[in-house]
């Protein structure tokens, strides 16, 4: 007969297998517990809050997101007129990404004699702010509606047919930027923006930051300079706020400009300048410019003929970048003086029109 097993041998197998599942279920229980599982997140909930009824019925508001948080900020960028806010046209646009080839300096056309000489430099100056490069039949601005003959001043722009402009100003999608410095002829602005162009005069002698007049035309206390204000001064120090037309365009969310005005009493060239330097010209149409050469200009230096050379550099460049002079006018009833010398038989102000030739 075989030997029976012993009881307390077969009890003591079944405890340990009972311990061992218990411990496990234990080491599964506390695990849960110190890391629950996560929930999928609910899209809905992610998602940033509308802003509030008001802002909604804000044309002028633009909602900015924050990063880091759901909230969201409203600015708004408001007109002279109590109650009503700027159009979408002038609220702050994120800054644009895309990065330009940085230019620090224009490339000098030779000299215009084998030695540096100021009657030739002026001479060939001259010649080449009176001639035209192109011909443009259509400059007369009677067909725009609300012209007046009480413009002081020839601004003339092209409007062949060869040319977007005048398509432009038929379908009401042009725009023209107007640089000022507290110059009350306005006439040229007033027609353009009755005949449905979007125009943006730049005057820091104005009261209110912003101010509408009509629905075309809109007045901004901003003057355009050559350079941005220095960083490292705050804002209520400076005495005028300037920017360069860079900043603006990028800011204002605009990519192209059908027309530039400038009457900015000897900054234009230096204004120019950076125009080129930042290719900003590109996005322009046509271009409008009274410069002044009874004196060199803002932070233009040198002796006169080095000045001279500059200028004509400056006009060359354009050239290269396929602006063609189409209008100039001498300003007669202005001082004779070039570079502080009654000579040459040269007024001190020239008002020149170009086109962009290649301008779509």
């Amino acid at each position: 007969m075989p030997k029976e097993r012993p009881l307390w041998r077969g009890a003591a197998f079944r405890l340990c297998l009972l311990s061992a599942a218990l411990f496990l279920c234990l080491q599964l229980g506390i695990r849960r517990s110190w890391c629950p599982e996560e929930k999928p997140r609910d899209p809905v909930a992610a998602r940033p809050p509308a802003p509030s009824r008001g802002a909604e019925q804000r044309p002028g508001a633009v909602a900015v997101a924050v990063a880091g948080g759901g909230r969201r900020r409203v600015t708004y960028v408001r007109s002279g007129r109590r109650g009503s806010a700027v159009p979408a046209c002038c609220a702050p646009q994120p800054p644009s990404s895309r990065r330009k080839t940085v230019r620090w300096h224009i490339e000098l056309q030779p000299w215009a004699s084998p030695t540096p000489s100021l009657n030739y430099e002026a001479s060939r100056f001259l010649k080449y702010i009176s001639t035209s490069q192109i011909s443009c039949e259509h400059m007369n601005l009677n067909s725009l509606k609300g012209y007046s003959e009480t413009t002081k001043k020839p601004w003339s722009i092209c409007l062949d047919e060869r040319f977007s402009l005048i398509h432009r100003i038929r379908s009401k999608q042009c725009r023209l930027y107007s640089l000022g410095l507290g110059n009350d002829d306005n006439q040229f602005e007033l027609s353009m923006a009755n005949s449905g162009c979007e125009v943006h005069r730049f005057d820091p002698s104005i009261k209110a930051a912003h101010v509408q007049q009509g629905r075309h035309l809109w007045y901004h206390r901003l003057s355009i300079d050559w350079r941005d204000p220095n960083p490292a001064i705050a804002a209520h120090k400076l005495h005028s706020s300037t920017k360069k037309l860079g900043t603006v365009l990028n800011e204002f969310g605009h990519q192209k400009i059908d027309v530039l005005k400038a009457d900015v009493e000897s900054a234009e060239w230096k204004i120019l300048e950076n125009l080129i330097l930042e290719d900003v010209v590109e996005q322009i149409g046509q271009l409008v410019f009274e410069v002044h050469i009874h004196w060199p200009g803002f932070e233009v230096s040198g002796n006169d003929s080095t000045v001279v050379r500059y200028w004509y550099s400056l006009l060359r460049e354009l050239e290269l970048k396929d602006f063609r002079l189409f209008h100039t006018y001498k300003d007669l009833s202005k001082p004779q003086m070039f570079l502080k010398k009654e000579a040459f038989n040269a007024s001190s102000c020239y008002t020149l029109s170009w086109v962009n030739t290649r301008w779509k």
